[in-house]
């Protein structure tokens, strides 16, 4: 009878660790394509990904880059003191897009243009993501307005 008991206990262990096994694979799987890295433009430049690898790029749009193509198509190139990535993007652009400010925007990288397919911009004017400060602090070119 204690074998039995024995027996039941180590074959609901074993069944209790297949799942979990499995429901860590799901949950890897599950985030493959939704864990965005961010990239400065001098990394992007220095190290390019692959046309396929979706990814995020943030810096400065460059004063005076933005053009303005038929409909909702406009150009742009971002910067983060050291390189400069032209960038493009089919569709509206965020109200407090404008030169000068931060973005980060998300999408691939193909024959040296990235092509983005989300943009996001700062919500105020203090404003600007944490990434695109420490890659700009990173470059040395970083000046925070409060002066802090």
């Amino acid at each position: 009878m204690k074998s039995l008991k024995k027996q039941r206990r180590i074959q609901i262990i074993a069944i209790g660790a297949v799942m979990l096994v499995i429901s860590v694979g799901l949950i890897g799987y599950a985030f493959r394509d939704g864990i965005n890295f961010f990239y400065s433009p001098t990394q992007v430049t220095e190290s390019p990904p692959q046309p396929s690898e979706r990814f995020r790029i943030g810096g400065l749009v460059e004063e005076g880059s933005i053009v303005r193509g038929q409909g909702t198509e406009v150009s742009f190139r971002v910067t983060d003191g050291v390189s400069i990535v032209p960038v493009t993007y089919e569709g509206i652009l965020p109200d407090l897009f404008s030169e000068g400010q931060g973005m980060v925007a998300q999408g691939n990288y193909i024959n040296g243009t990235f092509e983005a397919v989300e943009i996001l911009a700062k919500h105020d004017e203090t404003y600007m993501p944490k990434e695109v400060i420490e890659a700009l602090k990173e470059q040395g070119t970083y000046v925070d307005p409060n002066g802090s």
